[in-house]
């Protein structure tokens, strides 16, 4: 590729990279697949903007706060906050406190204080005489979120429920007749919270924890819920950056990346299996007080290795959870785990999410080489949730049988034992899988056609143009690119720049800056980093802000040499025909096509031929662009 079209290669992430499909140049497979997922990309903008202006045109309620209240709740917090987890509190009360329905994803790393936002906005909500309905995705998650609200409102005039299968038919029948009064203050629950024979009498707020967990059903009910009630939405998995810029005002969005006090982070070891590891590994833990996760995943052989750590661990109560057991049974298991009558859980990846045991600091995870980096990440954040040190034991079949993947993976979690290194970590796996949260699950599919950071790219655009009042284009799925040739040579010479990777780097930066004060910005740093501009990086920096200020006007081709500058259009540019025949009457250019102006002047210097180009796209600028109605 010339360098100055870097702009069209792009990272693929949609998957494993064995699986990205591969089109034959020159064959129209790609084009489909291009067309495909715009077409996909403008409906969801379509829909993202539509519910954004529903939302903006409804009145929400706006809460009003009581300032010396709020700071004795915010007190209870045992912590000092962090700076993104303080943003992201602010960010939510200012959503509150204003009249229009809030809309808000939280997302943070594993034990990060996602739950101290949600505290916040609830207690916000029940001080201005509103419910609060909590939804998590699982029955033990919502006992969990009902003790921790129960803990931090206990010194306040609130009263809690809890809707799940652990309360017996008698409790449920109260809290409901409780919620339609208005007694109740906050209902704790599982989807059951959804169905329709719960009425809440002034609901104010939701707050729903992993949202990615529920089905479709309940998430078209939440659908309904947002354009009413403020909507408050928890996650773990990583939303990517670039998602989160192009969505800017139609979703908000807060990331909470910063690790609290006092936590440690999580030693990691890769190590062949072996029983003395394990023993060694269980017995430092259980002498602590502490207690075990022990992770096999293969449910047909997990009572085999129930009676070989028993043989090994006669200390230990080990108790048994994977996904094929009844669900009264899981929970009785795992509500046990919690209260510390056992002490080793051997369990399949069903602990993968959520569940809190701030006594559980070592996980031994059998196979390691057998899961993916994002999985690996999860489950170690499983122990390590308080201000012990955690250990985490992955053990392998021995280094000869691992293959060159599971080695890079191994590599790459051992050391990324810095906390909130999640977040960067679990990008890569988890790009497609944050992005179907923001935009619903229908969209995956495309984006493992085009990959994300083309299927990014396109929603930008789409998103921009709806704004705007065009309809995207969907032959040119993303913005034009403008090609400029100064008849210079325009590059970083190896004399100025000598590492090909680092001219490569920077090169890669130039295309993607988008805007002239990014420009300025990269040319002050390759002046402070390499020294004085020579006239070839000059050309280059030249040709970059041609290509922004032809990008708006539809310009395809910008051809200037010692006697004549050329401009080509692309097929449907954003400009007015008439205007345009205007100006070339009275500077007296020539139309060298349809799509083709030609304007004759004699320039040698490079400085004279980047102006020249300058002044007529600035006269095409003022004169021709359609403005939006």
């Amino acid at each position: 590729m010339p360098v100055a079209q870097l702009h069209a290669i792009g990272r693929y992430s949609g998957g494993p990279p064995e699986q990205a499909p591969l089109h034959k140049l020159g064959g129209d497979q790609w084009e489909k697949a291009k067309r495909k997922a715009a077409r996909a990309v403008r409906d969801t903008a379509a829909e993202l903007l539509d519910l954004y202006a529903r939302r903006a045109t409804r009145k929400g309620h706006a809460f009003k706060l009581n300032q010396h209240d709020y700071e004795a709740f915010a007190e209870g917090f045992g912590f000092e906050a962090t700076p993104d987890q303080a943003a992201a509190i602010s960010a939510t009360l200012d959503n509150m406190k204003g009249g229009k329905p809030m809309d808000r994803l939280v997302c943070g790393d594993v034990g990060f204080g996602k739950t101290e936002v949600a505290l916040r906005a609830a207690f916000v909500a029940v001080a201005d005489n509103m419910q609060v309905a909590v939804l998590a995705p699982t029955t033990l998650l919502a006992e969990q979120h009902f003790n921790t609200f129960s803990d931090r409102f206990a010194d306040w005039p609130v009263k809690l429920a809890e809707l799940s299968r652990f309360r017996s038919g008698k409790e449920t029948v109260m809290a409901l007749a409780g919620l339609a009064a208005g007694d109740i203050d906050i209902a704790i629950g599982t989807h059951k919270l959804l169905q329709k024979d719960v009425k809440f009498k002034r609901l104010g707020l939701v707050i729903v924890d992993e949202e990615h967990r529920f089905g479709v059903r309940q998430k078209e009910a939440l659908k309904a819920l947002r354009a009413e009630v403020d909507v408050l939405t928890l996650t773990a998995t990583p939303i990517p950056r670039t998602l989160a810029m192009s969505l800017e005002g139609l979703r908000d969005l807060s990331v909470i990346a910063t690790a609290p006090e006092r936590r440690l982070a999580i030693r990691t070891f890769v190590t062949s299996y072996s029983p003395g590891v394990i023993r060694e590994a269980c017995l430092r833990e259980l002498k602590r007080g502490g207690q075990i996760f022990f992770l096999h995943n293969d449910v047909a052989t997990i009572e085999v290795m129930r009676e070989k750590l028993a043989r090994l661990l006669p200390e230990a109560r080990i108790a048994v959870a994977h996904g094929q057991m009844r669900e009264r049974e899981l929970e009785r298991v795992m509500r046990e785990f919690l209260q510390q009558r056992s002490n080793l859980l051997l369990c399949s990846t069903i602990i993968e999410t959520g569940i809190d045991i701030p006594t559980a600091n070592t996980i031994i995870i059998e196979r390691a080489d057998k899961f993916g980096l994002a999985q690996l990440h999860q489950l170690r954040g499983r122990v390590g949730r308080s201000h012990h040190q955690a250990y985490a034991y992955l053990l392998t079949s021995g280094a000869d049988a691992l293959s060159a993947a599971a080695k890079k993976r191994l590599e790459a979690i051992q050391m990324m034992e810095e906390l909130g290194s999640g977040f960067y970590l679990a990008m890569h796996d988890l790009e497609i899988r944050g992005a179907g949260e923001v935009l619903g699950e229908s969209q995956s599919g495309e984006m493992q056609e085009v990959g994300f950071n083309l299927y990014a790219d396109m929603l930008d655009h789409a998103v921009r143009s709806l704004k705007a009042g065009r309809e995207p284009d969907l032959s040119q799925p993303f913005e034009v690119t403008t090609e400029v040739n100064l008849h210079f040579p325009a590059l970083l010479p190896a004399t100025y720049c000598a590492d090909v990777h680092e001219r490569l780097v920077l090169y890669k930066r130039f295309a993607n800056c988008d805007t002239q004060e990014r420009l300025e910005g990269m040319q002050e740093e390759l002046v402070d980093r390499f020294g004085g501009l020579p006239p070839a990086a000059r050309a280059l920096i030249e040709s970059h802000r041609l290509r922004l200020l032809g990008r708006p006007l539809g310009v395809s081709r910008v051809d200037a040499d010692a006697e004549t500058i050329q401009v080509q259009f692309v097929a449907h540019p954003p400009l007015d025909p008439v205007a345009v025949l205007k100006l070339v009457q009275t500077h007296q250019w020539k139309l060298a096509g349809p799509t083709k102006l030609r304007v004759e002047r004699v320039t040698s210097e490079l400085a004279e031929r980047a102006t020249g180009v300058r002044r007529v796209l600035e006269a095409l600028a003022t004169a021709a662009i359609k403005q939006a109605a």
